[in-house]
C-alpha cells in the first residue's frame, strides 16, 4: 500500500493484491458475472460488464476465467446477489464506504459491523459519510508512459475533470459517466492500456492518521478484505509514508 500520493491509498486492495490473488479472482468473477446477468453478455452494449472485464484483466486475471464468469450468467448464478453499501468511521474518525455482493444481506451486515467494531470503527446509517465523496472514473497509468505535463494535457484533452501524478503512476479523474469515453480517448493518445480503468468513490478531503490509528485501520480493512461478500473499501484516510513504512516494515 503506496502512500505517495494524495489518494493512493483510497483503495486498500491496491496493495493487496499479490497476497491474495485468488480471493481477488473471487471478487472479480462475481462482478463479471453479476455484470453480465444484469445487462446481457454483449460487452459492447454493457458498460459495466465492459469495466468488471477491464478490470479483471489489469489485475492479470486469465481469459478462461472471465469467459467462465460470463458463462456462469447464463447459468442461474448470479441470481441471488444484490448490491448493498455500507457506511461507517473507521479509527481516527475516517470515513469508511464498504461495496459488497452478497446472497445473504444479514450475514454481510454481520460480517461488516464485526470487521468494524473490533477495530475501532462503528457500522453508520446509510448516507452516514458517502456525502464526503464523490463517485467518480479513476484511471490509473503507470507514470512511465509520459512525463506529467504531457499527460495532464492529454487528460484534459480526453474529458478528464483531474490529474494526480508522482513517481509511479497518473492517476486521472472524470464524471462517472464518462469513464469509458476518456479512458477510450487516453488509450488511444498514450498508446497503451492503462493499469486500471474504475468507478470509485473519491474523498472530497483526507484526513491523516496517527501511526496508533494507522495500525488498527490496516487491520480493520485488512479484514473487510478477507470477506467473501465485500468487493470494495474506500476511505477518506491519509498515511504518510513514513508510518507505512513501519507498519510493513
Amino acid at each position: 500500500m503506496a502512500g505517495h500520493s494524495k489518494f493512493k491509498n483510497i483503495m486498500y486492495r491496491k496493495g493487496a493484491q499479490d497476497k491474495k490473488r485468488s480471493s481477488l479472482f473471487s471478487k472479480l468473477s462475481k462482478e463479471i458475472t453479476v455484470a453480465a446477468k444484469m445487462g446481457g453478455v454483449d460487452i459492447d452494449a454493457n458498460p459495466r460488464l465492459r469495466l468488471a472485464v477491464k478490470s479483471a484483466q489489469s489485475n492479470s486475471m486469465p481469459k478462461d476465467n472471465i469467459q467462465r464468469a460470463i458463462n456462469k450468467s447464463q447459468g442461474g448464478e448470479g441470481d441471488n446477489y444484490e448490491e448493498v453499501r455500507y457506511e461507517g468511521y473507521g479509527p481516527g474518525g475516517t470515513a469508511i464506504i464498504v461495496e459488497a455482493l452478497t446472497d445473504n444481506r444479514n450475514r454481510a451486515a454481520s460480517e461488516i459491523r464485526t470487521a468494524f467494531a473490533k477495530n475501532g470503527g462503528n457500522l453508520g446509517e446509510s448516507g452516514s459519510v458517502s456525502f464526503m465523496f464523490d463517485k467518480v472514473g479513476e484511471i490509473v497509468f503507470d507514470a512511465s508512459v509520459m512525463d506529467a505535463d504531457a499527460m495532464f494535457e492529454a487528460a484534459l484533452e480526453a474529458g478528464a475533470e483531474d490529474v494526480n501524478s508522482d513517481d509511479e503512476t497518473h492517476e486521472i479523474y472524470c464524471a462517472m459517466e464518462d469513464l469509458h469515453t476518456v479512458t477510450t480517448a487516453l488509450e488511444e493518445s498514450v498508446g497503451s492500456e492503462p493499469k486500471s480503468s474504475r468507478l470509485i468513490w473519491k474523498p472530497q478531503n483526507t484526513v491523516g492518521v496517527s501511526e496508533e490509528d494507522a495500525e488498527k485501520l490496516m487491520k480493520m480493512l485488512d479484514v473487510m478484505d478477507d470477506l467473501d461478500d465485500v468487493q470494495n473499501v474506500y476511505g477518506n484516510y491519509e498515511i504518510s509514508d513514513e508510518i507505512l513504512e513501519k507498519l510493513n516494515g
